[in-house]
């Protein structure tokens, strides 16, 4: 590809169609569609560029990544008005559409994610404005690596190509590991940043190679082209690459794992946890585990349900100029003979050359009829070749990347590679299944003995990672037998991730406001608490069993969520002569789990209300008419409130499953 060619991309990612304009960009225009990004990279730039100035360094940069990350989720939202591609009376109504020549994808579940990862980006922010951590000297770099961090796991909730997966992951790893560290005084913090940045490399090492791994056996990178070549080899693969095939995707899953601290690839969130501060841990927590599910999702779901790439960007770009050549001959032609008769209509593929992006153009001449998807069942061929060419025609005004539903190579038809690919998802489903029971049931039994509360809370964020897998098998099952049950599955996981986040954000924000006036994060200092702060006790007592999914809290209704789609797996499969009792296991093991976790934090509750008040401890009152009181009643208050009024949250997660599986 010469600098010409790039510079073709360039324009047409930026403003979209051919007849759109730089001012007023089409709604395939895939700057548009990543502008919650750019602005955080703004907000990042600008945090640093007011230091250099006279009088820079009195300015908070609290403020800066406040009104920065507050316009970011402005720009996610589903309120934003994007020249049709999302209707503001239908927040689930989002166009999906492949952007950045296809490494990325915008679609509903994209939108759900990116909205949690920057809102709780914003309510991060001003968790850590409370707390005092960052202070003012260290703020803009402190908040230039959250921000540059939620940037990679943006991406990594949109990716759409393994080189994106592996880019988006390092984007986000890399800025973590500083942040553990943030302490310099601190030798535990500079300990945990060095074991975090140690087992980050070794996986990352790992993930690199199975890409690498899968690139060679499938001959693509890009997720939908790699499905579609796997259903085309995997009934006939030899024996041999297809154990070089499972061991890249076993590969893949180490780094993925890694990202969601699933066991065995655990061991780095126990000691980074206790070691960085309860600011950093509230984020690894939730930030990471957010991003890391939906790259998941991505990643398991994808094969086999998303049409396959168009031509490679060199091919596209050559096409585009002779597209445009003939473009403007034709135009020429009409100008020099304006009054010569017309004697029919011009035909779809005539009118897609006048309306459509000159790319999409280009690409549709360059697929044959015969290797054209056939949309219409008449037995005439006429009749196929009009319905092939009208609904290239409909979809013209589309994304520039969404070719790739039109001009599918000659692989199977969607329900064919589907069906095809039922052996490699049933093999992630056991896969992932086996994790999931893994990961939470050692989580929930390694905490029983933590006598540090910010070790405690890793263990949980461990176990709570497996219920949030939980879903995803059952995803994997109802895949081509049930639309509508496997959109719920999608939605399970992100009522369980919207809950998630207040109950965990508003734990460690306890546990910060607590070091900050008691000077210890030890469990057995919490006892007879309830004397001196009673109201932050009953908070933390509510967001402590809202963990545990007693009702009625909200945490009850994300682990109901997710429990009712592994039943409704199993009964799909079973109806379907395939019953998956694999998934009855997992809703076992995720009720025992669940009954096991009330006892480790039940301790501390009992430690906080019912064990007498050490001698030596200095006096102190933490008023819950302060700030930093009512944010944490807030986050209490939040998990009564969405116990009560989930109907909005499922309404959103549904929206997110929407066009998931289209």
């Amino acid at each position: 590809m010469n600098l010409h060619e790039l510079i073709n991309d360039l324009i047409v990612d930026t403003k979209g169609s051919a007849d759109a304009s730089f001012l007023n960009v089409a709604v395939d225009s895939s700057v548009a569609a990543f502008a919650p990004e750019l602005l955080l990279c703004a907000t990042i730039v600008l945090m640093l560029l007011v230091r250099v100035f006279k009088g820079g360094a009195r300015i908070d940069a609290f403020y800066i990544a406040l009104v920065g990350t507050l316009l970011s989720l402005a720009a996610v939202a589903p309120w934003r008005h994007l020249t049709g591609v999302i209707d503001a009376a239908d927040p689930g109504a989002v166009t999906r559409m492949e952007i950045f020549t296809g490494m990325l994808v915008y679609d509903t579940f994209g939108v759900f994610i990116r909205m949690v990862l920057i809102g709780f980006l914003v309510l991060f922010v001003i968790f850590t404005k409370l707390s005092g951590i960052p202070d003012k000297e260290d703020g803009p770099d402190i908040y230039s690596l959250a921000l540059g961090a939620t940037l990679g796991m943006c991406l990594m909730a949109t990716a759409n190509h393994l080189l994106m997966v592996f880019m988006a992951v390092e984007m986000a790893s890399v800025p973590s590991y500083v942040l553990a560290g943030m302490l310099k005084g601190r030798r535990r913090a500079s300990e945990a940043a060095l074991k975090y940045s140690i087992y980050g490399a070794g996986a990352a090492g790992v993930m690199l190679y199975g890409i690498s791994l899968l690139s060679g056996i499938l001959d693509s990178v890009h997720l939908p082209t790699m499905a579609a070549q796997l259903a085309q080899r995997l009934p006939d693969m030899p024996g041999q690459e297809l154990m070089v095939l499972a061991l890249g995707g076993l590969m893949v899953a180490v780094g993925l794992a890694f990202k969601l601290s699933a066991v065995p690839f655990h061991f780095w969130a126990p000691d980074v946890f206790e070691g960085a501060t309860a600011e950093v841990g509230g984020f690894l927590s939730i930030a990471s585990k957010a991003a890391a599910l939906a790259l998941l999702v991505r990643v398991a779901l994808g094969f086999g349900s998303i049409p396959p790439e168009g031509p490679v960007p060199g091919e596209r770009s050559q096409a585009i100029a002779m597209a445009e050549a003939a473009a403007a001959e034709a135009a020429t032609t009409e100008i020099e003979n304006p009054d010569r008769e017309t004697t029919a209509e011009p035909n779809a593929n005539e009118q897609t050359r006048l309306t459509a992006p000159a790319h999409f153009v280009a690409l549709q001449e360059e697929v044959s009829p015969s290797d054209a998807p056939a949309h219409s069942d008449t037995p005439a061929d006429h009749d196929h070749e009009h319905a092939d060419d009208h609904d290239h025609a409909d979809h013209a005004h589309g994304s520039h990347s969404d070719y790739g539903a039109e001009a599918a190579l000659p692989t199977p038809s969607s329900k064919e590679q589907i069906a095809a690919l039922a052996p490699a998802r049933s093999f992630m489903g056991k896969l992932i299944a086996f994790l999931a029971v893994l990961t939470c049931t050692f989580g929930n039994l390694a905490a029983y003995g933590q006598t540090n509360i910010k070790r405690l809370m890793a263990y949980s964020t461990i176990a709570h990672a497996g219920y949030m897998m939980m879903p995803i098998p059952a995803l994997l099952e109802l895949v081509g037998r049930d639309t509508l049950s496997a959109e719920s599955a999608v939605a399970a996981m992100c009522i369980y991730l919207g809950i998630y986040l207040f109950m965990n954000l508003g734990s460690f924000a306890v546990i910060a406001f607590l070091r900050n006036e008691m000077g210890s994060e030890e469990i057995a200092d919490y006892a007879g608490l309830i004397r001196r702060a009673p109201v932050i006790v009953v908070a933390f007592s509510i967001l402590l069993f809202s963990l545990v999914g007693l009702p009625p809290l909200a945490g009850f209704i994300g682990k109901f969520a997710v429990f009712a789609v592994l039943v409704e797996g199993y009964r799909v499969s079973a109806a379907a002569g395939a019953p998956a009792t694999y998934l009855l296991v997992v809703l076992l093991a995720g009720g025992l789990n669940s009954a096991i976790s009330l006892f480790y934090y039940l301790r501390v509750v009992k430690t906080m209300t019912m064990d007498p008040e050490p001698e030596n401890r200095r006096p102190f009152h933490f008023s819950s008419v302060s700030l930093q009181g009512m944010y944490v009643c807030a986050m209490a208050a939040a998990m009564v409130v969405l116990f009560i009024f989930w109907n909005g949250l499922s309404e959103a997660a549904s929206a997110a499953a929407r066009n998931l599986l289209s």
